[in-house]
């Protein structure tokens, strides 16, 4: 689980930098600023999450149970609030309306949310130092 966890937060971290130089140098003249800089909102919370699963799978204070919990709740989390975002911003760019599904944005926060929390529990259940 923990190979799983940095090596998705690798992924995450990459897909992030290639979405923030693409966004700052690629869509800077597709999209207006207010998308931009929902865009870039997206490519920040996912590389916030890439860190995230880092810094799980560095720790040996949280249970293996837990960590598959916690990676399941932050991809869920980075694809509906990340992905929403990223879909959302660039609306205008595609031919499927993204607005139709724009009410899964907060529940990907929320699930981003309870992954921070879930960390936060097992953590204070840890036994040691």
């Amino acid at each position: 689980m923990n190979r799983k966890l940095l090596i998705v937060g690798s992924i995450l971290g990459i897909l992030g930098i290639i979405l923030g130089a693409f966004a700052a140098h690629g869509l800077e003249k597709l999209i207006d600023n207010d998308a931009l800089a929902s865009f870039e909102t997206g490519v920040r919370y996912q590389i916030y999450h890439a860190f995230f699963l880092l810094f799980l799978g560095n720790t040996s204070l949280i249970s293996i149970k837990l960590k598959k919990m916690i990676f399941y709740v932050v991809i869920l989390g980075v694809i509906f609030f990340s992905g929403s975002i990223y879909g959302l911003a660039t609306n205008e760019l595609s031919n499927f309306n993204f607005k139709a599904i724009a009410l899964i944005t907060p529940i990907g926060g929320l699930l981003l949310i309870i992954a921070w929390v879930m960390m936060l529990i097992g953590l204070l259940k840890a036994k040691g130092d």
